[in-house]
This record gives C-alpha cells, sequence and structure tokens, in this order.
C-alpha cells in the first residue's frame, strides 16, 4: 500500500511539473508572437515590453555588448528607424529548454523581410520569471 501512494504520489507530482513547464513554454511563445506582432508594425516600444525593464538586461550583438532596457531601445529605434527598415518580423523557435524553476533559454532563427534588404540570423535568449511575469534578461543575436 505504502508503495502504492508513494507512486501515485510522484506520479501527480510529474504531472505537475510537466504542466506547469507547458504552461511556462506557453507564456514564452506568447509574448514572442506578441513580439513578432508589434516588431512588424514598427512599435519598437511594444517590442520590448518581453524585455526586462531594468538596467541589468544586456543584449550582445555583432555590435558587442548592450546594458540596460533604455539602451536596448534606442539602439534599436537607431537601427530600425522605419516601417521599410524593421520590416515584417517572423520567428523560428528551434528549442526552449528549462535552466531552472524560473528561466528558459529559448534557441532559434529570425527573418526579417523588408524592402531595405532582407535580414536572418540566429538567436539565443533567456526569459527569466520575475515578480510573476516571463521577461527576457539576456538576448544574444547575430
Amino acid at each position: 500500500m505504502k508503495n502504492l501512494i508513494l507512486l501515485f504520489t510522484l506520479f501527480i507530482a510529474s504531472s505537475n511539473f510537466a504542466q506547469t513547464d507547458a504552461e511556462d513554454k506557453a507564456a514564452i511563445l506568447k509574448i514572442m508572437k506578441n513580439q513578432e506582432k508589434a516588431w512588424s508594425a514598427n512599435d519598437l516600444e511594444g517590442f520590448m515590453q518581453g524585455y526586462w525593464k531594468s538596467d541589468s538586461l544586456k543584449f550582445y550583438g555583432s555590435n558587442g555588448l548592450t546594458k540596460g532596457w533604455q539602451q536596448t531601445l534606442d539602439k534599436y529605434k537607431k537601427g530600425y528607424p522605419t516601417k521599410e527598415h524593421s520590416g515584417t518580423l517572423n520567428f523560428k523557435i528551434n528549442d526552449i529548454s528549462k535552466i531552472s524553476d524560473n528561466s528558459y533559454w529559448v534557441m532559434g532563427e529570425y527573418f526579417l523581410k523588408r524592402s531595405v534588404g532582407d535580414a536572418n540570423g540566429i538567436f539565443m535568449i533567456i526569459f527569466k520569471k520575475i515578480n510573476g511575469e516571463w521577461k527576457i534578461v539576456a538576448d544574444t543575436s547575430c
């Protein structure tokens, strides 16, 4: 009987873990879908809502390391000043893996279809749950 209770407890715990993991991934994917929409509308502030609004945010790209939410937004505004420059964004997610209870990495590809020339690349971003919300705390894109 003890073995049956232990087995049932383990089953419930693993089911809750799998359900939470699936819910976390769905929430992260929703944020990224919202980012695609905002970017494609040249709403860079809307795009940045997926990022942690902190000076500790880190973005690492071809121009080096940028620290801070506002600095990252300013770089985006400078590099993508018009709809022709921002184009239409699509992500292809290749992997979402749990790092710890409150963090995941997302690896994928981005595709910018633009009249000024398409731009494509790869990324790895780190999401962390902060105050009950998933936010990107680090982004490496090239």
